[in-house]
Formats: C-alpha cells, structure tokens, sequence
C-alpha cells in the first residue's frame, strides 16, 4: 500500500526485508489526520531492528506488517541503512513521540482513543499524563494487556463500543500484531498502532533514552541496562543478525555489482 503525503503518492523504501513509508513525524499525523477524517480504517506498524530481524524468522509477522497501511522507522540504525539503497528515510518515527503528536491532533480534531495494554495501573497512569497534557483529548477507554485467547474478542467489542476511532496497543510485538490481525473485523476503529513498551514511558514506570542517545542509535542499550535479563539475549541476537544482514546488502550492492564481469 502507498502512502499520501502533501497530496502526492509515495513510494516504499525497502530495507533488508522491510518496506518503509518515507514520512517525517508530521507527515505521519497529517496522513493519519486525513485517514480518520476520511472514515478509513487500517493499521500502522512502527519497526526497528529487533522487530526487523523478528519479521525474518516469523512469516506471520512478516505478513502483518507488510499489509499495514503505513509502516514507519523507529530507529536510527533502520534510517541510515535506508542510505544504501537509491532512497532514503527522512527520519525515525518513535512511537514515544507519535503517540504525543496524534494524541495532539485528536485533541483538535475531536478523535476517540482507546489504550489497551500494560497492568491496569500502567495504562491508566499513561491516560492521566495524555490528558494533562491535551486538554480536550478524549480517551474513550481503557484495558489491561493481560488476557487469554477466551477474552479476546470481548476487549475488541469493548473497542468497538467505545467508539474511540484510534486504537494504541501496548502488548509488545509479536502479541499486539496478532490481536490486531485476528480481531481486526470487532474492533471497529480508524487507526490501530502498536506501540510496544510506549506505556510504561508515559507513565514514568521506564526512563526513556536521553537525546544524545536515541541520535546516535544506542537507544537499544539504555533499555538493556534497564532491563538485562529480559532483553539481552533479545538484543544479542537481532543486532548481530542486523549487522550481519547490513553487511550482506552492503557487499552485494556496492563491492560485487563494481566487480568486472
């Protein structure tokens, strides 16, 4: 699917297995701002290298994000590897900061959003610090991330009653996609994203990366010292596999087409 920007279509740029939609953080929202008001409905995926490299080894995931009606860079290392090809990424999208920006335009737009995800007092401290800061933002609901298979389908009618027409599910990724997938037809929203760990941010429970660290692509190691034994075997193996995958595409398009035949 393509996207829209200032009224022209744009084009996906692929990096390794991904296919990114070329937008600045502002282009995102006006597309989003437009998508809403239009009565569309789809989903939109933010990726970095881990769930880059996880979209390689699950076909499902793959499928997921490749169906997406907008998939954005969140991460630096994604947008400087966009640089090897004939076009690159404007900038990352982090899902910190689209949350804030779309929370902004549904404030002035009038736009429903529904949370779902986290612990219960989590999400709810995340909906407290969004509506201190977007007056008039109205947040339609709110549910736990934690439920079986059995309650699925009930939290998705839940959505649809709310009548919210932005869905943010913070359920971490693969789980949050397939939620997505599997009650896409009950949930009755605009926009869905998946936005990972962005809760517990908002909330205060986890201390996002300084400036100088999420410009330089090291974000993913001040969430490793903050969380060692969940996500360093995670981060051992999607960045290695990253690189690794970095240096293929850079030996086949820049060594190997110079060589004479």
């Amino acid at each position: 699917m393509l996207a829209v920007a200032h009224g022209a279509v744009v084009t996906r740029v692929r990096v390794l297995n991904g296919l990114f939609d070329p937008l600045t953080l502002a282009e995102v929202v006006d597309w989003a701002g437009a998508w809403i008001e239009e009565g569309r409905q789809g989903y939109l995926c933010t990726v970095n290298v881990a769930i880059l490299m996880m979209m390689r080894q699950d076909p499902r995931l793959q499928r997921i994000v490749d169906r997406a009606s907008l998939v954005v860079a969140d991460g630096h290392p994604v947008v400087w590897t966009s640089g090897l090809g004939n076009d690159r990424l404007p900038e990352r999208v982090a899902g910190v900061d689209l949350i804030a920006a779309l929370a902004g335009r549904a404030a002035r737009n009038g736009f429903g959003i529904y949370l779902l995800g986290a612990r219960r007092p989590v999400v709810e401290a995340a909906a407290r610090r969004l509506l201190a800061e977007h007056p008039g933002l109205s947040i339609r609901g709110v549910a736990d991330g934690y439920f079986g298979a059995a309650e699925a389908v009930e939290r998705a009618r839940a959505i649809r009653r709310s009548g919210a027409q932005i869905l943010l599910v913070g359920m971490g990724v693969p789980r949050q996609e397939l939620f997505l997938e599997e009650q896409w037809t009950e949930l009755g929203v605009n926009l869905a994203i998946g936005v990972g760990g962005s809760f517990e941010v908002l909330a205060g429970i986890r201390r996002r990366a300084p400036h100088w660290c999420q410009q330089t692509g090291l974000e993913w190691f001040w969430r490793l010292l903050q969380e060692p034994r969940r996500l360093g075997p995670r981060y051992l193996h999607t960045n290695s596999q990253f690189i690794a995958r970095v240096l293929l595409e850079i030996i086949a398009t820049r060594i190997l087409k110079r060589l004479p035949e």
